[in-house]
Order: C-alpha cells, then structure tokens, then sequence
C-alpha cells in the first residue's frame, strides 16, 4: 500500500489536478488549519509551505491552549469565550497533545487573592461545558507545598486555575496528517514565488518553486489563500507592489530551564510583570519554559534572535519569584517566535493593546488574506476564512466539519511518563519499527529521551526532510537542550541520509547549517542587542 505521507506520493498528485478549489500559502496553525477545514468539506486543496510545517511562529509559542486570562482583564470577553470553546474542542480532537494543566498565580498583596479568584471565576464560567475545572484559593502553606521553589517572604497564598498545554509543533504535523488523510495535498519546502493574475488582475493562481529540485511549476485555483503570519505582506506585495503594511511583528521570547527550578507538576503565572505583561513558567517536556516577552520589531526573519534586554527581563521578572535563583549559565534553550499582529492605527496602540482577534481580509484582486488570532483559535480561524470564500460565491456551500474532528494520533492518553506518549495511536508504529531493527531503540543522546526511531518515523510519516525538520519540530530536542541538539546532529545526519537515499555533501551541509542554527539557541550564541 503507498504511504500518502511520502514526498513521492505527494507530489505526484499535482499533475493529476488541472484546476485546484483551494490554494493555502503558509504552512503554520492558521495554514494547516484552512487545508484541513477545506479538505473535509470536500474542496481540492493543495497547501505549499516555504520551509516546513510550523517553521515560524506556530513551533515558537508558550505552547499554552488558553482562553487568554489577560484578555479577559482587557474586557474582550467575545475573545476569552471563542478561545475558550475552541480550547474545549481541542482538548477532545487531539487529547494525546493537550493536558489540562494547572497554574497557580501567588499573591504577594492581601487583596491579590479576593481578586484573582473572582476573575477566574467569571472566565471557568465563560468556558461553560467545556471548563477544565474550577478556580480556588489557596492558603500560603499549600501553595508553598505545590511550588517549592517560590519565593516565601512576603507570599500570602495562591490561586490555582486551569488552562491547557500542549506541544505545538507536534499538533501542526498531526493536522498536516489529518489534511492529507482528507485528501489534501500538502508540500513543505514549497516556496510560492508570485501570484498569477488575469488581464483584469484577479488572482487565478500561483507559481512555486519545489526548493528541493529547483522545479517550477504553476497552479490555477479561483481561491488562494494567504495564511503567511508574519509573511502576509510579502505576498499581499506580489498582488500589489504599493500595498500598505498590513502586520507588525511582534517578538516573543523564551527561556527553558532544567524541571529544578519548578519541580512540581503545577506551572507559575505571574499577571503582572514591570511591562504590563503576563510571564508564565510551564512544566514542558520534563523542562521548565518561562516567557514571554513584547517587543515590536521593524522587520521580520524565520530565524528570529532574543534581545539582550528580553533575556534580562526574564531572568530577573523569575528570579523575583523563586528562591533558587536562576543565572544565564542555567538556561538549557532560547527561543524567539515573532506574532503577526495587525499593524497598529496610531503610534499609540501599543502591542500588549492590539487584539488577538482575527481577520479575514478580501483584496479587490480576489486573494483571501487571514491576519491575527492565535493557536488555540487555529480551527475557528479556518473555518471563517473557507466560510468567507463561500460566501463570495467562489465555492460551493458546504458546512464545516471539523469542530469534532479527531486530529492524527488522538488517542486518551493519562500516562505522560514515557515521551513517546505524544505520538498518540502512532506509539505502535514505533514500537514497530524498534522490533524490527533494535538498534532504533537506541537514545539520540543521554540527556534527553528521544529515540533513533523516532528519526525515521519523522521521514517517512510525518514529512520530514532535514536535520532541523526532525530536531526542531518533530522531535523537540533543540528547544528544550540546545547543546544536547547540536551534539545528536551527526547520527540524525546520518539516519536521514540513509532514509532519503541522500550523498556525502547532503549529509555535511546539513550537519554545518544545524550546528549553525543550534548555536542561536545556545545563550552564548543568541543574544543581539537592540
């Protein structure tokens, strides 16, 4: 039987359709999400990636599935309860990805415990049926007893509440399945190169480079859809060179300790730092993730670099809350992930200020842009942006399907203690692999828990093309112990070279550009000042 995961497969799809329904740009949460929503209903959908699935600011998030409690203190209750209801659907759809965990925001003012517990209660009542669990207040013993690292001087208790988390770039894959499970055909490493237009300058289609052979080719569909985050105005610009800015990136920052530092299973949420924002420290992955910063940026890369200021501010912010201090020297990863937020009317509206909401935009040339919103929002963005190409008339009326969806691998998963657990279903298919060839169950390396197997699962299912496709976001090595990663990089090399049939000179670029790339994530090698 072919495996529809294969590169091979896929694209020997495209000269079988002269004419697609739907064309998606951009392979992130929002990306996927439309393929998905367009393949389920039906519609022949093909979606092209640049680089790979998630590459950008879908791999980089504070891998929270969240109702957005500061949006709440914000008044944009419309958001709070749409982000809510899909954090329910999410945690049903894809259960082996999304766990309901607990957060604790410790009060260090007397009034801080009556108000947060009223503010919660008003946002588990916003979640309706698809709460996760009631908000309490906690004395100081307690909380002390669940966070044995906080800070005690001056702590009078806590307030625990529940939201979910998740791994995002394992989610982005998992619906890059579902797409093609649907019938959808998707490419990564795909770049979209122009649009192609008619004598009266509507978008019928684009032109693409495969940036693995260098072939070129041209689709025509009467909907092309740009879902490119912070990308959006590179192509809004192939449609119309004078196009105003449309997105201003935003840059988020993260830093993952060792599980030390909050060696609980409960995650930290401190409501306000000195910049108005939220921190968060999560449990993820046995490693601790603390951010994020808000810092706008004037420009925007696939490669993002933490400020020297940022890196500062977390340190610090976390450091007031702990009695085991936490120094540069402790810092396991760095990650920075850029938001693609509407651009602002007036220098006034700062960033933390701009809503999270959504945007479905239409040019006069025809192209459907969707701007905004946030992972837990993926399907619901989908959703509208198909809904809105019915509604010009450009696709038949069909309803969407995805609301009870299950996501690839969805399997009740209450066992987190093997990491093999996030493959959900899939574990047998590994487990597979391992009984045929042994040596695949061997470690990539001692201080982290990922397997040789689980490389080759990454190439042939799950559309993995290089050493960073499998070491960023297949597997999560390089955002939780970056050294870790850039010292596996060979025997990957090695492992997918022998998979993809690839020559000496692949396999020694590909060591160079992800020891390269590693370094950013190693704190010695990432910083830049602003």
């Amino acid at each position: 039987m072919a495996n529809i995961f294969a590169r091979e497969h896929l694209t020997g799809q495209l000269s079988q359709t002269k004419k697609w329904d739907v064309i998606v740009i951009g392979g992130g949460a929002t990306g996927l999400g439309v393929a998905l929503d367009s393949a389920t209903r039906g519609y022949k959908t093909l979606l092209l990636e640049q680089v790979d699935y998630a590459k950008g600011t879908s791999s980089r998030s504070t891998k929270l599935v969240h109702g957005g409690v500061r949006y709440l203190a914000q008044g944009d209750i419309d958001l709070v309860k749409e982000a809510l209801y899909e954090r329910g659907l999410l945690a049903q759809n894809a259960p082996h990805l999304v766990k309901n965990q607990n957060f604790i925001i410790p009060n260090y003012r007397w009034w801080e415990g009556i108000y947060y517990t009223i503010g919660l209660k008003a946002y588990d009542f916003l979640a309706g049926k698809l709460s996760l669990g009631k908000s309490k207040h906690i004395n100081k013993t307690k909380t002390t007893e669940r966070l044995s690292t906080l800070r005690q001087k001056g702590l009078y208790g806590g307030v625990v509440y529940k939201d979910g988390q998740f791994d995002d770039s394992r989610l982005a894959t998992n619906i890059a399945q579902t797409a093609i499970e649907n019938g959808a055909t998707l490419l990564n490493h795909f770049k979209v190169i122009d649009l192609l237009q008619n004598d009266t300058g509507k978008v019928i289609g684009v032109e693409a480079k495969d940036t693995e052979t260098d072939a070129h080719y041209r689709f025509s569909s009467d909907v092309v859809i740009n879902a490119t985050g912070v990308f959006t105005d590179e192509i809004l610009h192939m449609e119309n060179a004078e196009a105003k800015k449309s997105v201003v990136p935003s840059q988020g920052v993260h830093l993952v300790f060792d599980k030390s530092f909050l060696p609980g299973d409960d995650a930290i949420m401190i409501p306000k730092t000195s910049d108005g924002r939220v921190l968060f420290a999560v449990p993820w992955h046995d490693k601790v993730l603390v951010g994020t910063t808000d810092t706008n940026l004037d420009d925007h890369s696939l490669e993002p670099q933490a400020q020297e200021q940022e890196i500062e501010f977390i340190l610090q912010t976390f450091n007031n809350y702990l009695n085991k201090k936490v120094t540069r020297a402790d810092v396991r990863s760095i990650f920075a992930g850029l938001r693609p937020l509407a651009a602002p009317k007036d220098d006034s509206e700062k960033t933390k200020e701009i809503s999270r909401s959504h945007k479905v935009i239409v040019s006069e040339t025809g192209l459907i842009t969707i701007t905004g919103g946030k992972w837990t929002t993926y399907r619901r963005m989908a959703q509208d942006t198909i809904n809105k190409a019915i509604s010009l008339k450009k696709l038949p009326k069909k309803a969407c399907e995805t609301a009870h969806l299950a996501i690839h691998g969805a399997t009740a998963t209450e066992d987190r203690t093997n990491h093999l657990y996030i493959y959900g279903s899939d574990q047998k298919g590994i487990a597979s692999l391992i009984k045929e060839q042994p040596e695949l169950g061997e470690k990539l390396h001692e201080r982290l828990p990922f397997l040789k197997a689980e490389v080759i699962w990454a190439v042939r299912y799950e559309m993995a093309r290089t050493v960073e496709d499998v070491l960023a976001r297949r597997v999560r090595a390089l955002f939780l112990d970056a050294a870790a990663a850039r010292e596996m990089t060979a025997e990957v090399a090695r492992l997918i070279a022998a998979e993809l049939n690839r020559d000496e000179a692949w396999k020694l670029n590909q060591i160079e550009e992800f020891t390269k790339l590693a370094n950013h994530y190693c704190i010695e090698g990432n910083t830049v000042t602003a």
